[in-house]
């Protein structure tokens, strides 16, 4: 019972943290996820994957996107019951500078990651022809 009430207090609470720089798919408070959506991002050409893609950069796993399937361009933020505040203000604050860097520098987030060991890569050809072995290279 005081997992399940830690984990709705912690969904809420970044619901709280994020919901002027992105748009909330449901405007009712949420359960243990909240769902945003990219539409404030696309004003700038910025999709959902872009703001995954850059959250790498701020040493954080992205959340579930595009689902629900329901919901346009959705960002799935579901904090578990034993994150603590700092880890969700540092989550907060990146999800934050990433909007701004939206707005004010989208070539950045199209371009991301740049700090992990792999860049962006061309995830149609990757589902079609996956390589399933690494190999270095000579």
């Amino acid at each position: 019972e005081e997992a399940s009430r830690m984990a709705l207090l912690n969904a809420n609470y970044l619901r709280k943290k994020l919901e002027g720089a992105y748009q909330l798919a449901y405007p009712e408070p949420c359960m243990h996820e909240c769902v945003f959506t990219d539409r404030l991002q696309q004003r700038h050409g910025i999709a959902t994957l872009d703001i995954a893609k850059r959250l790498l950069d701020y040493g954080f796993h992205p959340p579930t996107i595009y689902f629900p399937l329901v919901v346009s361009g959705a960002l799935m933020i579901e904090p578990t019951e034993t994150e603590n505040r700092e880890t969700l203000d540092a989550f907060a604050d990146a999800m934050n500078s990433i909007a701004r860097e939206a707005k004010e520098h989208p070539d950045l987030v199209k371009g991301a990651p740049y700090t992990t060991p792999v860049g962006r890569l061309d995830e149609a050809r990757a589902a079609r022809k996956p390589v399933l072995r690494w190999e270095p290279k000579s």
